[in-house]
This record gives C-alpha cells, sequence and structure tokens, in this order.
C-alpha cells in the first residue's frame, strides 16, 4: 500500500466569484495550477476531481468526477476516496483549489494525528475546521455514502460522525487555510500574495 494518496477538489461552481473559479489567474497562474503545484510537492499520486469534464484544465493531473450518486460538495470528497481506495491508498489527502496558502507540512501534521481509531484528521486554523483539507482514511466512504443515502450532506456532520481530529495550526497572517469565495477575498489574497507576506507558493 502507498501511505497517501491527494485529491485536488475543484467542482465547486465559484458563483460568488463569478464562476469559473479553478481557472482565474492569481499570481502569474491559475489558482487551480497553484493547488496542482503543492499536490505535486508532496509526492504522492494526485487526481484533480471535477463536476463535469469541460470545467478546468487537468493542470497535468488524471482528472475524475464527482460521485453522481452522491449530491452537493460530498460528491467530489466521494468519487476522492473511492479513487484512494482503488489506488490502494492508506489515506487519501484532500485539498480545495481555492486554497493559494497552505503550508508545506500539511501532510506531515494531518498524518500524525491519524492514529489508529481515527479516521480523518482536519486542518483547523483561526478558531475554524477546514473538513475540505483533510486526511481520509477509506473506510470513511462507506459513512460518507450512508449519510448521504439519508440525505445528510454536511461535511462537517460527516467530520464528527467518523470522529475526525482537528490540526491546528497557529494564527498567522494571512491564514494558510484562506479559501477564496468572493472578489473581496481574491483582492485581499492578491495584496497578500503581492506583498510577499505567509509563505511563499511552489512555482506551478
Amino acid at each position: 500500500m502507498i501511505p497517501f494518496a491527494t485529491a485536488v477538489l475543484a467542482g465547486g461552481q465559484g458563483v460568488r466569484l463569478g464562476g469559473g473559479k479553478p481557472m482565474r489567474d492569481f499570481a502569474g497562474a491559475t489558482l487551480l495550477d497553484h493547488a496542482a503545484a503543492r499536490a505535486r510537492s508532496w509526492g504522492a499520486p494526485t487526481v484533480l476531481v471535477l463536476r463535469s469534464p469541460d470545467q478546468a484544465a487537468s493542470a497535468g493531473m488524471t482528472v475524475i468526477h464527482d460521485d453522481p450518486a452522491v449530491p452537493g460538495p460530498l460528491g467530489g470528497l466521494a468519487a476522492a476516496l473511492a479513487w484512494g481506495r482503488e489506488m490502494g491508498a492508506e489515506a487519501i489527502l484532500t485539498l480545495p483549489c481555492d486554497m493559494p496558502f497552505l503550508p508545506q507540512d500539511v501532510p506531515r501534521r494531518l498524518g500524525a494525528a491519524l492514529v489508529p481509531g481515527i479516521s480523518a484528521a482536519m486542518a483547523s486554523s483561526g478558531g475554524r475546521r477546514h473538513p475540505i483539507c483533510a486526511l481520509w482514511r477509506p473506510s470513511a466512504l462507506e459513512t460518507l455514502r450512508r449519510r448521504a443515502a439519508e440525505g445528510r450532506l454536511s461535511l462537517h456532520g460527516l467530520a464528527d460522525a467518523v470522529g475526525a481530529a482537528d490540526v491546528v495550526w497557529a494564527d498567522a497572517v494571512p491564514d494558510p487555510f484562506f479559501n477564496i469565495n468572493t472578489p473581496d477575498d481574491f483582492a485581499r489574497a492578491e495584496a497578500w500574495a503581492a506583498a510577499g507576506t505567509g509563505r511563499a507558493f511552489p512555482s506551478p
């Protein structure tokens, strides 16, 4: 088995940002390019999860699609967990395409928290849990599918159901898990990137 595999989740429509979020230019590349570069820097098998084939370019990654039987954000996670299980991964690291300041130590710190009896470890910062940026055991897929069949589609609810451990990153500016959802978010992230605030993200 391989220790972990990485899935970049880019299936969201990004309506509040005007659509097409993964392909938005940011700091000299697209948001998806930055996410792909960070994922590749960890050296694990990597896949891109999209809602539809025409949603974004592949950024050099294998592409799979949201599980059509699971609506909402859980559809992408379900596809990622199923793919990781088929790859023989002991865990699947998920990250979104809209967190350009992700720290390099994400796999190491989440992996240290994924002890026996824990089905997921997820990043937390600023007093908030980030279940989209998490390390999941493949066995979480059964719980996800059961909850989805019951109409329970909350990522936070799933995290609670599998007994997820929170891994806290100390407060910093920018928040390493700052995600871009609105034009104001985008402008703030661009200002941080231009000023060299926070960690340097890898070159796509």
